[in-house]
C-alpha cells in the first residue's frame, strides 16, 4: 500500500487562491446585482448582451465558446432572453444547422447598463484604469494557466 506523505499543514480556506478567486467573483456579481435588477436581467444575460454589443448576429456556438460555457447551458439562457424580447434567434442562411443570435431594439437599449456597471466597479474598487488593466492581465494569466493544466 502506498504511503501518505504530508508536506505541511493543510491550508485554511483563507489561504487558498481558488477561494479568493471564487469569493471575489461572487462579490463582484453581488455588486452588479442592484444595477442588473433595475433592468430585469441576470449576470449571465448581461454577458450574452455584452458579446452581442461587441458584435451582433453571432452563432449560438460562438457565444457559448466566448463565455466558456457548454452550448446546452447557453441555449436555454438565450431562449429566456428571446422570450423577454431582448434578442432573437434566426436560422443562419449560410448553414441551416446553425442558429444566429441578434439583438432587438430593447436589447440594444440596455447597452448603457454596461458603461454604468464598468464605471461604478472601478470607483468602488478604488482602482484607476492602469491598475484595473494590471489586474485583468494577471487574471487572464491565471485563467490560461489553469486551462493548460
Amino acid at each position: 500500500m502506498g504511503e501518505s506523505r504530508v508536506v505541511g499543514p493543510t491550508p485554511t480556506v483563507g489561504e487558498l487562491l481558488c477561494f479568493d478567486l471564487y469569493s471575489t467573483s461572487r462579490a463582484v456579481i453581488a455588486f452588479y446585482r442592484p444595477m442588473l435588477d433595475r433592468t430585469g436581467i441576470t449576470y449571465p444575460q448581461f454577458l450574452v448582451l455584452t458579446l452581442l454589443w461587441e458584435r451582433d448576429n453571432q452563432p449560438m456556438g460562438a457565444l457559448a465558446q466566448r463565455l466558456d460555457l457548454e452550448y446546452n447551458t447557453v441555449s436555454p439562457l438565450v431562449k429566456r432572453m428571446e422570450k423577454a424580447g431582448l434578442l432573437e434567434r434566426v436560422t443562419n442562411p449560410d448553414d441551416e444547422r446553425s442558429v444566429l443570435v441578434r439583438l432587438t431594439d430593447e436589447g440594444q437599449e440596455l447597452r448603457a447598463v454596461s458603461h454604468e456597471m464598468t464605471g461604478e466597479l472601478g470607483v468602488a474598487l478604488g482602482m484607476d484604469d492602469a491598475e484595473i488593466a494590471v489586474l485583468r492581465k494577471l487574471l487572464h494569466r491565471v485563467h490560461n494557466a489553469a486551462l493548460a493544466e
